[in-house]
C-alpha cells in the first residue's frame, strides 16, 4: 500500500477550502484533489459580467473576509481571486488537475482513482458542488431544432447572441440576470414554469441569509419560523435596469421545439434562434457511484454532512440537505466545522 491520508477532500472550489480552513487547524494529515487546472472552483466558469448579490462581507469564507466592505457587491473575477488568494494564504495542499473518477472502500480505508494514480485516506468529503450535473428538461422535438440549445452553465457573454431571437428559459436569478444582459443586444424571450417574482429592490442576499439563520435556530430549538416570502429575484442592478426598460416580462413553460422555434399546446409558437435554459443543477456525485445509493433527485442520505450509507464518507456544499445554507460562500463554513469536528471524531474512534 501506499501512502494513506486522514482526509482526502475531492475539490477544490469554496466548499473544500473551507473544509481545508478547519483541516488545518485539526492537525490531520489530508489532501485536496481539485479536477481544475486552476483556483476558483465553478465561479471560473460562470458568466462574465456575473456579481454576488450580497457585499463582500457576507460573502466569505472562515478566517478571512473578502474585500469591499458591507455595500459592495464582488464580481465574479473578484471572487475568483478572493478564493485563489485564500488557498495560497493557508498553503494548502492540492494537487491539481486531478480527476477521482471513483471512490471505493476496501477494508477500512477509501481507494481514489484517478488518472494520474491511486490515492488512499481513512475519511473522504465530497465537496464537488453541482456546477457539472447542469439540468436540461427533455422536451419534445429538440432534435429538429436547428438553432443553439445551451445550459446557463455554458453561457459566457452576449457576444454570441447579438442580433437573435433568444429563448432564456428560467424563472430564478440566473434567468433573470442572464435575460437582463442578453436583452441589452438581443431580442429576448422570457420562458418561465411559473411567474417570476422579484424581491424589494432594499433586500440582498443579507437578509435572505439572516431569515434562513433565523429558521435554522428556530427548528434547532423545536420551535417553528417562517420568514416572510417576498419573492425569489433579487434586484441586482442589470435586472433593475431591465425592468426600467420594460423587458422583464415572461410567458409559460413551451411544449415542444420546431425546426425554427418553439411551440405551446394551444398553437402559439414563436421563433427562436437560439434557447438558454436557466434551470439549476443536481448533485455532482458520480464519482461516488455505485458506493453511495443517489436517489431519483441526485441526492443522498445524509445526517448533516454525513453520509448515513457510508461510514467515512461526509458531503459539503450541496445545499441545504448538507447542510445550512452549504452552497454558499458565507454559508458553508458552519458546515464545514461541524464535518471536520466529526470527522476527527470518527478518526479517534476507528484508529483505537
Amino acid at each position: 500500500m501506499g501512502k494513506v491520508y486522514d482526509v482526502i477532500v475531492i475539490g477544490g472550489g469554496q466548499s473544500a477550502l473551507a473544509v481545508a480552513y478547519y483541516l488545518r487547524r485539526s492537525g490531520l494529515n489530508f489532501l485536496l484533489l481539485d479536477k481544475e487546472p486552476a483556483p476558483g472552483g465553478s465561479w471560473q466558469y460562470a458568466w462574465e459580467s456575473l456579481s454576488l448579490f450580497s457585499p463582500a462581507q457576507w460573502s466569505s469564507l472562515p478566517g478571512v473576509i473578502a474585500p469591499g466592505g458591507a455595500a459592495y457587491y464582488p464580481s465574479r473575477d473578484e471572487t475568483i481571486a478572493y478564493l485563489r488568494d485564500y488557498e495560497q494564504r493557508y498553503n494548502f495542499p492540492v494537487e491539481r488537475p486531478v480527476d477521482v473518477t471513483s471512490v471505493s472502500n476496501v477494508a477500512g480505508i477509501f481507494v481514489l482513482e484517478t488518472p494520474r494514480g491511486t490515492y488512499q485516506s481513512r475519511a473522504v468529503v465530497s465537496a464537488t458542488g453541482s456546477f457539472t450535473n447542469p439540468i436540461i428538461p427533455a422536451i419534445e422535438g429538440r432534435e429538429e431544432f436547428g438553432g443553439v440549445v445551451i445550459h446557463s452553465s455554458e453561457y459566457r457573454s452576449p457576444a454570441a447572441f447579438v442580433g437573435q431571437r433568444v429563448a432564456v428559459v428560467g424563472e430564478g436569478n440566473s434567468g433573470a440576470q442572464i435575460l437582463a444582459e442578453l436583452s441589452r443586444v438581443a431580442d429576448t424571450l422570457w420562458v418561465t414554469l411559473k411567474p417570476p417574482s422579484f424581491l424589494p429592490d432594499e433586500v440582498d442576499g443579507r437578509y435572505l441569509f439572516d431569515a434562513a439563520t433565523r429558521q435554522y435556530e428556530a427548528r434547532r430549538q423545536g420551535k417553528d419560523f417562517r420568514p416572510p416570502s417576498l419573492g425569489q429575484i433579487v434586484m441586482v442592478p442589470s435586472v433593475k435596469d431591465a425592468r426600467a426598460r420594460d423587458v422583464l416580462h415572461s410567458v409559460p413553460a413551451f411544449d415542444r421545439f420546431m425546426k425554427n422555434g418553439i411551440g405551446w399546446k394551444d398553437g402559439r409558437t414563436e421563433p427562436v434562434d437560439a434557447v438558454i435554459f436557466c434551470t439549476g443543477f443536481r448533485p455532482s456525485l458520480k464519482h461516488l457511484h455505485p458506493m453511495l445509493p443517489v436517489l431519483p433527485d441526485g441526492k443522498a442520505g445524509t445526517e448533516g454532512t454525513r453520509s448515513t450509507a457510508v461510514p467515512g464518507l461526509w458531503l459539503v456544499g450541496y445545499g441545504n440537505w448538507t447542510g445550512f445554507a452549504s452552497a454558499t460562500l458565507i454559508g458553508v463554513g458552519r458546515s464545514a466545522k461541524k464535518t471536520v469536528d466529526e470527522i476527527v471524531n470518527y478518526l479517534i474512534k476507528h484508529t483505537l
